[in-house]
């Protein structure tokens, strides 16, 4: 997994509430192997016609919100299944961050496994967001920065928040939970073999 400590760029607002996992990718769409095709798959039903056709209402079809790196949304984001294929379709299409009031819980755990940085600030805060974003027509970007822990709008305003530190070590080292449980098993073992060294005495 790519660490990541910072996005910045282009901001969707999406700010529909209970928002579930079907409604993200369709329970419909398997995707097996092919990873690319969560993100084509991604808001189907609300990205496309009835025939087919892309719908030219719908936000992440318009300029420059179809290249957006972070999604603004309300409250409830995420809920329903428990399936993977959600936060998948919303690295593939190009999301790192998601910015809601609240998540389906098991969701939230799976965007940082899957490289996404899910943050929880207060809807006055999500919608001053989505505000400033919509005045610059997108062209102002919002920054989620994973190492300060704080989100700043287009204008300057910043926001804190916080996310569980593990969850947070891992994707500021892009690693999964294996890997960074056996990076601190390491550390451990290089610390007692220093410690043998320097208090031959107390082993």
């Amino acid at each position: 997994m790519e660490a990541l400590r910072q996005v910045s760029g282009v901001a969707a607002p999406m700010l529909q509430i209970n928002i579930d996992t079907d409604q993200i990718i369709p329970a419909t769409f398997l995707g097996g192997t092919d990873a690319k095709g969560y993100g084509a798959h991604l808001f189907h039903g609300q990205r496309f016609l009835a025939d087919g056709r892309p719908n030219p209402e719908f936000v992440l079809n318009r300029p420059p919100y179809d290249h957006a790196q972070i999604l603004l949304a309300d409250r409830n984001f995420g809920c329903g299944s428990s399936r993977e294929r959600a936060p998948k379709a919303l690295r593939e299409f190009g999301f790192r961050a998601v910015i809601a009031p609240s998540f389906g819980g098991i969701f939230y755990n799976n965007c940082f496994r899957n490289g996404i940085v899910p943050v929880e600030l207060p809807i006055e805060p999500v919608r001053l967001l989505a505000s400033e974003v919509e005045a610059s027509g997108g062209a102002n970007p919002v920054t989620v920065d994973l190492d300060a822990l704080r989100v700043t709008s287009p204008r300057g305003a910043a926001f804190a928040f916080a996310v569980p530190e593990t969850l947070r070590q891992m994707l500021l080292h892009g690693v999964d939970e294996i890997a960074l449980t056996l990076s601190r098993q390491a550390d451990i073992d290089a610390f007692r073999t220093a410690d043998r060294v320097r208090r031959s005495w107390a082993y």
